[in-house]
């Protein structure tokens, strides 16, 4: 299969291997790729054998997707990986490099090719623990820097970084999981702090091989009635204009309660489609909402393939 023909989706699954209702349906369907979870781990050779079927049943070398960041939130977990400390532990010392390097090892040792990380939020006082510790610091400036090396070293054992949560999650005061966040922050101060991480590595020498992910949260200044990963002015005027990212863009998960207004998933992922990003992120498993996705969600545009074939690793 080409990626011409890939649905602007990435999928999930319920457990560590394909049923054979899954493999139906994703045959069918053929989305762009897949993400997994916990739910879907066991050991190293389970997890190869996983990979390699999913590439098999769309008859490619898709992206397959995780959330390997280190501390809390690491789906690769001891006895049979490493047990990542935090970013946050990077801020003043630490071997980010070593880190991010066997980190990045033992994901493409099992065939998962991109990393959902790192996490380029700005903290803040009111910063929800839904991120706390995922973030690098307060100061934007470290976060960039911080950000820039996790990408680099990543990108140099071949996985696929995705920044989020563009445009920062950082002073969202809710969970997105399971409620809206609104930040009425004034845009000068979004623009100096909470995008400027975003900024710095979207006007790096290496982001042409960066995707990013986009935050369920409501930024006033921008667009007081919709949250930024379904609102065409977040996304066409700070994502891709002020910040400047032109690269593969997909909202976070489109299950979560933040985006409950817009309908069901596939109401969900048409408002996001529409919005502007580029593919949009399923991760509870469910076949019901996939088989939903899979009739509604369109294949690929033109655009968003050229942004995927940017950075070279999807072509």
């Amino acid at each position: 299969m080409s990626n011409n023909l890939c649905r602007a989706a990435i999928f999930s699954l319920a457990g560590p291997e394909l049923t054979a209702e899954e493999r139906t349906l994703f045959a069918r369907a053929n989305p762009l790729g897949f993400i997994l979870f916990a739910r879907n781990v066991q050991n190293p050779d389970q997890l190869r054998t996983l990979t390699m079927d999913l590439r098999a049943v769309v008859g490619r070398d898709c992206p397959i997707l995780i959330d390997q960041e280190g501390g809390r939130v690491q789906r690769l977990r001891p006895p049979h990986w490493t047990n990542f400390a935090p970013m946050q532990s990077f801020e003043q010392s630490g071997d980010l490099e070593g880190t991010i390097r066997q980190l990045a090892r033992e994901l493409v040792d099992v065939g998962i090719n991109v990393d959902c990380a790192p996490v380029l939020d700005v903290l803040c006082p009111q910063t929800h623990d839904v991120i706390g510790d995922r973030a690098f610091s307060d100061d934007p400036v470290l976060v960039a820097a911080r950000g820039r090396t996790v990408c680099e070293f990543l990108l140099a054992e071949n996985i696929t970084p995705v920044i989020k949560h563009i445009p920062g999650h950082g002073r969202a005061q809710a969970d997105s999981h399971h409620d809206l966040p609104v930040v009425d922050t004034p845009l000068l101060t979004l623009q100096n702090v909470d995008f400027a991480p975003f900024r710095a590595l979207a006007q790096s020498n290496i982001a042409p091989h960066l995707w990013a992910m986009t935050a369920h949260v409501v930024y006033t200044a921008l667009d007081p009635d919709h949250p930024a990963t379904v609102s065409r002015t977040v996304i066409a005027d700070i994502i891709r204009q002020d910040i400047g990212f032109k690269g593969f863009l997909i909202g976070d998960d489109v299950d979560m309660k933040a985006l409950s207004r817009y309908g069901d998933v596939a109401a969900r992922a048409q408002a996001c489609l529409e919005a502007g990003c580029d593919a949009v992120l399923y991760c509870s498993g469910t076949l019901e909402d996939m088989h939903k996705l899979a009739e509604s969600v369109p294949f690929l545009g033109d655009k968003a393939l050229e942004r995927l074939h940017l950075g070279g690793r999807f072509s």
